[in-house]
């Protein structure tokens, strides 16, 4: 019997095991509760539609981990900040797995924070901060500029954008991490004038097709490196960024 057996989570366990992830029984448990919790919260905004169990686990929980393929540390009090989180993708699942780490989940839906604020109590985690922000807003916020270790975004907007959104919340030689789909590596390289202008420099496009399936094919992580500092400017007022990409 596997450890995922009776939670309903095997298909998880074992796609994580592909990612060198041993999850244990306590994980396996807040991952099935996280899936109740999302399901219950979608009756009330609209926070995925995806919501089979399986699709789940795979779509949602085993893809927002692929992140061990490009950042590797993932130690006590490393901070990080997932933009865009919605109904907590990719960070909570992260947050599952890697307990220590200090995390940020932000988003502009009232209503999709809430759910959040739901599902941090429910899942019992610690050090998770939730902000009802929009990028722009946050990153000239005191306390959250160049503060992250780590910036995560799935399924927000172009590279070209995104780097505007998360690069000025990374410290220097923080890293920002893209989940895309086939047009990852066009992306990556159309963002090339927005990364010399906000200090950043492409450390790699990774396709994750060694893993279709279960997950799509042509899935790609893009992660970015903070080299030197943002200038003040940046980021833009909202709207900006995605009006006007750099």
């Amino acid at each position: 019997m596997t450890a995922g057996a009776g939670l309903g989570m095997e298909i998880l366990n074992e796609q994580a095991a592909r990612l060198g992830l041993d999850l244990t029984v306590d994980q396996l448990t807040q991952f099935a509760e996280y899936q109740r919790l999302l399901a219950l919260g979608n009756q009330r905004a609209n926070l995925t539609s995806i919501t089979d169990s399986e699709a789940v686990q795979v779509r949602h929980f085993f893809d927002s981990l692929t992140a061990v393929r490009t950042v590797s540390d993932w130690r006590d009090g490393l901070r990080v900040v997932d933009l865009g989180s919605g109904a907590g993708f990719p960070g909570v699942p992260l947050k599952i797995v890697f307990p220590g780490i200090h995390l940020t989940l932000v988003e502009s839906v009232g209503k999709k924070t809430a759910f959040l604020e739901t599902l941090v109590a429910g899942l019992g985690l610690d050090n998770v901060n939730v902000v009802t922000a929009r990028a722009e807003e946050l990153a000239r916020a005191e306390g959250y500029r160049g503060q992250f270790d780590v910036a995560l975004a799935r399924g927000v907007a172009s590279m070209s954008v995104l780097v505007e959104y998360g690069l000025p919340l990374c410290k220097r030689h923080g890293s920002l991490v893209a989940w895309k789909g086939k047009d990852g590596p066009a992306e990556a390289q159309a963002a090339n004038n927005a990364l010399a202008e906000l200090g950043g420099r492409m450390a790699g496009a990774r396709s994750l097709n060694d893993l279709s399936p279960p997950l799509p094919p042509d899935r790609w992580l893009v992660t970015v490196e903070k080299v030197r500092r943002t200038p003040g400017k940046y980021p833009r007022r909202v709207g900006v960024p995605a009006k006007q990409p750099l």
